[in-house]
């Protein structure tokens, strides 16, 4: 076993131009009032390595330009589609228009383990605010929510790392029932 060097894992990647021609997962997310531009910066580098289809970043949470959110992205707000919406209902009852299935990650009476649903695509993953989750409003609008399994003493993870675990089990998903 070696480490591999910078130049060897690029070798490996699509450039910019490369990665734009190149077909996307039927994943979409939309981050309703997070408040942090570092976990925002953090979301699209995973959406970046997850080569997800597009960003949704609403209400007040914050969007590129900005060097807080550069920080953590490392330059993938430039290898992700996405756009900002004041509002993000009106962004849900568009994908549910197009066929979306509208997948919350929040904790609520009906919630299921995230590793248990049977996803169906096209999906939206839909994200909220550190401290308060996803809107009541937002909320009604989604089908299912997605809970990740706790076993410790605290009843969450950060939102980035969440997004991170769900977004990447969602394309992990979708490329195993793609290969049958």
């Amino acid at each position: 076993m070696k480490k591999l060097a910078y130049e060897e894992l690029k070798l490996n990647r699509p450039d910019l131009h490369q990665l734009f021609r190149l077909p996307r997962f039927p994943v979409v997310t939309v981050l309703e009032n997070i408040r942090s531009l570092y976990n925002v910066g953090s979301m699209f580098r995973t959406a970046d390595a997850a080569r997800i289809a597009y960003m949704y970043l609403c209400g007040y949470t914050p969007y590129p330009p900005r060097k807080e959110i550069e920080k953590t992205a490392l330059g993938s707000t430039r290898s992700v589609p996405w756009e900002h919406s004041a509002n993000a209902t009106s962004v849900i009852r568009m994908l549910k228009n197009q066929g979306f299935t509208i997948a919350a990650l929040e904790h609520t009476t009906t919630s299921i383990s995230c590793y248990s649903f049977e996803y169906i695509y096209p999906l939206c993953i839909v994200v909220g605010n550190e401290v308060d989750g996803i809107s009541n409003q937002l909320l009604s609008l989604c089908d299912v929510a997605l809970e990740i399994p706790m076993f410790g003493i605290k009843h969450s993870l950060n939102v980035a790392v969440a997004y991170g675990i769900v977004v990447y089990h969602a394309v992990m998903t979708y490329q195993n029932q793609s290969i049958k």
